[in-house]
């Protein structure tokens, strides 16, 4: 028996390229054909739910762009992997550009896509310890698409394995352990969670509430699910909010050749804005 027809619900190619088609056009994700088992064993648990006996059924739900079910939809084909202090080199480049800063003014930070709040937390804790205090003068706007994981990057909440990797001294400073009902658990601390704004967002909607300037923005193993074209487009329409001497951080798979004109390197995977004329 194939993987075709050991399946609960029929999946036929013109499914997936529909799929991929509504997807792209939403959130600017380009499914690669090799991804149509993934698709489907993600969405098969749209079907469950709302109790629909075909995707042709449920897909037909999504010819109205403001059906309800966009949201689980779009969180369903959003992949999230994060850690604390992923890619460490970026958060020592970091705590490096706001000692740099002149005193006095507020920076401003933006993490693009928060995931579960893992980034935009270990930004926190890089300015807390950049400025040796727990109120610094930094603000981090965190922003993704999905929502699902906003709510639990907001809530600040992980297991304890989560924090395995931390050092002995960060563990102790930033978080608390759960005790009764939430032991196994810790919690992110209070100002770690006064630094950090959440604030749903998708990339690919054509007006952003922020204006910037930011001093950072945070744009990493995001570009990688966006093709060529569109990671143009979102790398012209966020260096305009940096800051001049602005830092923007990508992943480490991730390079914009074909966007010299906007970014350029100053670091390993990290830019700045081009210079007029380049």
């Amino acid at each position: 028996m194939t993987v075709a027809e050991s399946r609960e619900f029929a999946f036929a190619r013109s499914d997936f390229e529909r799929v991929r088609s509504l997807i792209h056009a939403r959130a600017g994700i380009s499914l690669a054909p090799a991804k149509r088992d993934m698709v489907y064993s993600r969405l098969v648990r749209r079907l469950r739910a709302l109790r629909l006996d075909s995707f042709g059924e449920y897909l037909s739900r999504l010819d109205d762009p403001s059906d309800p079910e966009w949201e689980a939809f779009t969180n369903a084909l959003t992949t999230n992997l994060t850690a604390f202090f992923r890619e460490p080199h970026h958060f020592e480049i970091l705590a490096e550009h706001l000692r740099s800063q002149p005193r006095g003014a507020t920076l401003r930070l933006w993490c693009s896509a928060s995931s579960t709040g893992e980034e935009p937390y270990s930004m926190a804790m890089t300015a807390i310890e950049a400025f040796g205090r727990d109120d610094p003068p930094v603000r981090i706007l965190a922003t993704d698409i999905d929502t699902q994981v906003l709510a639990t990057a907001e809530r600040g909440v992980y297991p304890l394995e989560r924090i395995e990797r931390l050092d002995e001294a960060r563990r102790q400073r930033f978080f608390r352990r759960g005790t009764g009902a939430m032991e196994g658990y810790c919690r992110v601390t209070e100002p770690l969670r006064r630094l950090v704004s959440f604030r749903p967002l998708n990339l690919l909607t054509e007006h952003w509430p922020m204006r910037g300037p930011f001093e950072a923005i945070f744009c990493r193993n995001v570009m990688i699910y966006f093709d060529k074209p569109t990671q143009h487009l979102l790398l012209a329409r966020m260096a305009p909010l940096l800051t001049p001497d602005g830092l923007f951080f990508a992943g480490h798979s991730e390079s914009f050749f074909h966007a010299a004109d906007v970014v350029s390197p100053c670091g390993r995977t990290v830019y700045r804005r081009a210079k007029a004329g380049n």
